[in-house]
């Protein structure tokens, strides 16, 4: 069974990522008291998802210890593949998400980790950007249904 292990907000731009236990969504917003939460937003901005096997692979493949929130991605999640997800829609605890795109690795990213292999490495990889279709709360455990 897949599951959320991770869920990572920051209020501003350059910031650490903080751990919280549970995120309020708001249909065409975002997140609550995110970095990219506003009215109309744009739905590549809305919410992000990387699954916790592609960074456990990048850390062993390159002998490194780089924990999950680090890759600034809003939910880390464990046992289901994202990419074959995009151009569907998706459910987290009755949150209903359609999932626009992957979302790539970014120069500011490979900076921020001193990683010069980030974009290539997580080309494929770096998760998901999903647009939020209804509003509520997402929990560390909950699972995503497809």
């Amino acid at each position: 069974m897949n599951k959320i292990i991770k869920i990572g907000i920051t209020k501003l731009n350059n910031q650490e990522i903080k751990s919280v236990d549970e995120i309020k969504v708001v249909k065409g917003k975002g997140i609550l008291g995110d970095r990219h939460y506003q009215d109309y937003n744009d739905p590549y901005n809305q919410l992000t998802i990387i699954e916790k096997e592609s960074i456990d692979q990048y850390n062993i493949k390159f002998n490194l210890s780089i924990p999950y929130l680090a890759f600034r991605r809003n939910i880390v999640c464990e046992g289901i593949r994202l990419n074959n997800l995009v151009g569907r829609k998706i459910s987290i605890n009755k949150i209903d998400l359609e999932v626009i795109d992957l979302c790539r690795p970014c120069k500011h990213l490979q900076e921020n980790l001193s990683q010069p292999n980030i974009i290539k490495e997580f080309l494929r990889s770096g998760g998901i950007r999903c647009e939020i279709l209804n509003s509520g709360t997402i929990k560390l455990g909950d699972a995503i249904e497809n």
